[in-house]
């Protein structure tokens, strides 16, 4: 290949970022590629790439003089330190209206910062979430970029062409916003992932537990809802997971040790909510699951000692059947919770941060090639669409009808969950999230009450204003002296 013949760059030959660089080229997009480690761009470049529209960089000058301008790049390396420091190397050799790519996993405080920081170079950035693991970067993966407006124009003809497209051949690929709007979606979108990954544990321990089911009955019974309402990866992958032996006839799940790692990105989810002042409570109880499971030296010290005191062994065979269709609906429900409690913090962070999100955009960029993808995104985009000021999925027809329809089985669930002594986190905070948003009075009377008795915090009242604040003598040995006024 002779000089500036590629399309677009890309750094950091891992596993995604080999599958991206083969997808990229299959699209008939020729791109240069680049490892630190110049053994492993020959390796690739000698194995999977060979015979195709390659170029292997052995340094980043001749990586960088490689690229047509303006230059395209994409980062794959590891979230940290080492994007700020590829970033310093690159910026010497790049020339005004280069674009630098960070596909990792960025959180987007970073990427706002870096997105200033290269723009006062000359340069544009953009920070892309990328979804869909090793196969959605092979194949098509769900595209998240937002960053530096003026690179939108120059990316969007590969970005589209790369990524998933949905049933009806839409791009699962939208620009986001500015700076760091798309790794924030990317990051909603895993924690979302969490709470999805967690809510389908809980049936299947209510399943396993509760019913004494099997793995096969269990795979049987998730291959048929993914034929209906609740059809998504995560459903589809679980239905396979069940039915999976090794070659010696073993069904590897029981053999998984219950204790869950995680990456950070669904705690940074939890943190941001918490900056917001969002309720993201499925979300966070997915996160706090996962701490509980790590603890498992202790956990199976405690289940010696302490001994509880249940309503009920198991679930009656006679019950089967109804049950189940509750686990059903209490899953689809509390599926809605999460992506509403989702969407809720996106437009929260967009008023903090200034971003015009395209919240029906992001909804269609879900339907492919993510992890998170699933049937009833098409239906929140109409939402959006139907009314782009939507405050939450909630109060859309289609959402409301769902979740008040499937409340009685839901309810049946959480309560049976408790007489058998099973946690389910997520099931129950989603529950207690719609019952409390459909409240219009909730006990925060008495807590306004009991600030300003011990801190004179003051509080509204329901027979004035809103924005007046009043102060009660609760003792009689306090005075009219207050401290600042409570933000609701």
């Amino acid at each position: 290949m002779t000089t500036q013949q590629s399309e677009i760059g890309l750094i950091g030959l891992a596993v995604m970022g080999e599958n991206l660089a083969l997808n990229i080229e299959s699209k008939g997009f020729p791109i240069s590629v680049y490892n630190r480690t110049v053994s492993k761009t020959e390796a690739f470049i000698n194995g999977r790439a060979k015979g195709k529209k390659f170029f292997g960089a052995a340094s980043l000058e001749e990586f960088v003089q490689s690229i047509k301008r303006p230059r395209k790049i994409i980062m794959l390396v590891k979230a940290g330190a080492a994007v700020d420091q590829l970033i310093e190397q690159l910026v010497p050799i790049l020339e005004p209206g280069d674009i630098l790519i960070d596909g990792g996993n960025s959180h987007f405080p970073d990427t706002i910062r870096r997105t200033a920081y290269v723009e006062s170079k000359g340069l544009l950035y953009v920070g892309s979430g990328v979804s869909g693991g090793e196969e959605g970067a092979l194949h098509g993966p769900s595209l998240m970029p937002g960053g530096s407006p003026a690179a939108w124009p120059e990316i969007q003809p590969i970005f589209q062409t790369i990524c998933a497209k949905t049933p009806e051949g839409e791009p699962c690929c939208e620009w986001i916003g500015e700076n760091g709007a798309g790794h924030f979606v990317k990051m909603v979108h895993n924690g979302i992932e969490y709470g999805d990954m967690q809510l389908i544990c809980e049936v299947y321990d209510l399943m396993k537990r509760g019913l004494g089911m099997s793995n096969a009955e269990m795979g049987e019974v998730f291959g048929q809802w993914n034929q209906g309402e609740l059809d998504s990866y995560l459903i589809e992958i679980t239905r396979d997971i069940l039915a999976y032996k090794d070659e010696q006839g073993h069904e590897i799940l029981d053999s998984i040790l219950d204790a869950a790692g995680q990456k950070g990105t669904g705690k940074w989810t939890v943190v941001s909510a918490l900056d917001e002042g969002t309720p993201l409570t499925l979300i966070g109880e997915s996160v706090f699951a996962r701490c509980l499971s790590a603890a498992k030296a202790e956990r199976v010290e405690a289940s010696k000692q302490i001994k509880p005191e249940l309503l009920a062994s198991s679930i009656d065979a006679s019950e089967k059947t109804t049950f189940l269709d509750d686990l059903r609906q209490a899953l689809f429900a509390s599926k809605i919770i999460s992506y509403a409690q989702g969407y809720q913090l996106m437009r929260a962070a967009a008023k903090t941060q200034g971003w015009s999100l395209n919240y029906g955009g992001i909804a269609l960029t879900w339907r492919g090639g993510c992890i998170i993808r699933s049937a009833f995104l098409g239906d929140i985009k109409k939402a959006f669409s139907n009314n782009p000021s939507l405050v939450n999925l909630l109060l859309d027809p289609f959402f409301n009808e769902a979740v008040v329809s499937r409340q009685a089985a839901w309810r049946r669930v959480i309560v049976k969950a408790t007489q058998l002594g099973i946690p389910v986190p997520c099931l129950g905070a989603a529950l207690t999230y719609f019952d409390g948003y459909r409240s219009d009075r909730l006990p925060a009377n008495l807590l306004q009450a009991q600030r300003d008795y011990f801190g004179a915090h003051t509080y509204e009242r329901v027979d004035k204003p809103r924005g007046e604040f009043f102060h009660t003598n609760w003792t009689g040995r306090g005075g009219s002296t207050t401290s600042q006024t409570y933000s609701a």
